[in-house]
C-alpha cells in the first residue's frame, strides 16, 4: 500500500501539494556582487518547507553549468544566469520576477 500525504490526504503518487505551493510562491531573481568582483545569481522566495530545495538547486546548477548552493531560503549560483534561471523555474511551475 502506498503512503499518504500528511497535507492533502491523497496517496503520494497523485499528491499535488508541491505543485500548488510552487504556483503560490513569488520567486525573485537578481544578481549581487561578491568579494573580488564575482557575480552571483540569487533566487529568493522559495519556501524550503514546501519545496525540495536540494532538487531545485541541483536542476538550476545543471541547467546553468555552474556551481552554487542553497542556504537561508535562497539559492546562490556562481555567475550571471538571470534569464536562464527564469526559464528553468517557469518550466518547474514557479512564478518568477527578474530584478
Amino acid at each position: 500500500m502506498s503512503s499518504v500525504c500528511q497535507t492533502c490526504g491523497l496517496p503520494k503518487e497523485i499528491c499535488v501539494c508541491e505543485e500548488i505551493a510552487r504556483e503560490q510562491q513569488r520567486v525573485q531573481i537578481y544578481t549581487a556582487q561578491r568579494r573580488y568582483g564575482k557575480m552571483v545569481t540569487v533566487v529568493e522566495g522559495i519556501n524550503a518547507g514546501d519545496i525540495d530545495m536540494d532538487r531545485v538547486t541541483k536542476e538550476l546548477k545543471a541547467a546553468c553549468a555552474c556551481g552554487g548552493t542553497h542556504k537561508e531560503g535562497r539559492v546562490e549560483l556562481q555567475g550571471d544566469h538571470r534569464h536562464r534561471v527564469r526559464i528553468v523555474l517557469e518550466k518547474l511551475g514557479f512564478n518568477t520576477e527578474v530584478k
